[in-house]
């Protein structure tokens, strides 16, 4: 059972509901605060907060550079610049709250800064790889569609080529958000688990005629031959039965999911089981966003494109899912010519 301070714990939990009901950050933000203050809790071996030195932010930071992942891995830079950032927030929260004011200093709480180095390769942006919708339509075609679940997961994959949906969304999804007349979707951000539970309307984009067909032929089999209503979850976990003194799980249920975890397991095995790189769902994104390039849009299509990535900023397509490599800026600059 793990150790703890009740003092400390009572100041965390006003710490949390402060996040909460203050600053409107959800559960799971709000889970990567505790498991941050533990982490430090743990590190001071659950002293008082109110016996803060600089020297516990010091410790902090070198048990964080030694602490190992499940795997027995350092720590990612960015997990523990992450960390820190939480811990210090926390913090620096405190030094205005009644009884320590004298306590800590909002200098002393600067200690939790990582060094430059390390936050700047936290944050430094990696290349990401992504299929080719050549790539991803040779994994389309090779996926199964016998039954009822392997319709699902080919249409899983169709919706995601048209949509670029977030698989959290995706996997929250209920056949009233679907508009197959006029070619949308509407992330409603008070049902869909949507990035910061924003409200998005996607209309399908104009990728290969195969998706729309796969995705439409999905819905109306799950509408007329299923009978769904439009509460129903437009991709079902599966259904548990017996047979023959067995639970099997071959027919959908009317039920979502809880995350988005299967969305992923969906699109990484359609490209492993054609022999190429299991790529995640997300990385769909990138390939629309190198689709919107690769064609060459006017100006307004463009900000239309990006609004159906969900995106208000056209910016944060372009940085998100636009990135010149090294390779390419030397070609672009040189093909320039002089003046």
């Amino acid at each position: 059972m793990r150790k703890f301070n009740a003092e400390n714990e009572r100041i965390k939990r006003r710490y949390v509901n402060y996040l909460r009901e203050a600053k409107g950050q959800d559960e799971k933000s709000l889970d990567k605060v505790r498991a941050a203050l533990v982490k430090f809790d743990e590190c001071i071996k659950f002293k008082p907060f109110k016996t803060f030195h600089i020297d516990q932010a010091r410790q902090f930071k070198d048990a964080l550079s030694r602490a190992k992942t499940a795997k027995g891995k350092p720590l990612a830079l960015s997990t523990t610049d992450a960390t820190l950032r939480l811990v210090k927030g926390f913090f620096h929260w405190l030094v205005g709250q009644q009884g320590f004011k004298k306590v800590v200093t909002y200098d002393e709480v600067e200690y939790f800064n990582n060094n430059r180095n390390d936050a700047r390769a936290a944050h430094a942006q990696r290349p990401v790889q992504f299929p080719s919708t050549q790539a991803a339509y040779h994994a389309f075609q090779g996926m199964a569609d016998r039954t009822e679940l392997e319709r699902r997961d080919k249409a899983i994959f169709a919706f995601l080529m048209i949509t670029g949906a977030r698989v959290g969304a995706m996997s929250s999804l209920r056949l009233k958000h679907i508009n197959l007349v006029d070619g949308f979707v509407f992330q409603d951000g008070r049902e869909v688990r949507t990035k910061n539970s924003k409200t998005i309307t996607t209309w399908f984009f104009p990728m290969h005629p195969d998706y729309l067909a796969c995705f439409t032929d999905w819905v109306k089999y799950l509408r007329i031959d299923k009978m769904f209503g439009q509460e129903d979850a437009l991709f079902p976990k599966p259904e548990r039965r017996l047979a023959n003194g067995k639970f099997v799980f071959d027919s959908v249920s009317r039920e979502t999911y809880a995350s988005g975890a299967m969305v992923n397991e969906v699109f990484r095995t359609a490209f492993e089981q054609v022999q190429m790189h299991p790529y995640g769902a997300h990385s769909v994104r990138k390939t629309l966003g190198q689709e919107l390039d690769d064609r060459e849009l006017p100006l307004s299509a463009q900000k239309a494109w990006s609004q159906n990535l969900g995106h208000d900023n056209f910016a944060t397509t372009v940085n998100s899912y636009l990135p010149v490599s090294t390779q390419q800026q030397g070609a672009l600059i040189k093909g320039l010519g002089s003046v």
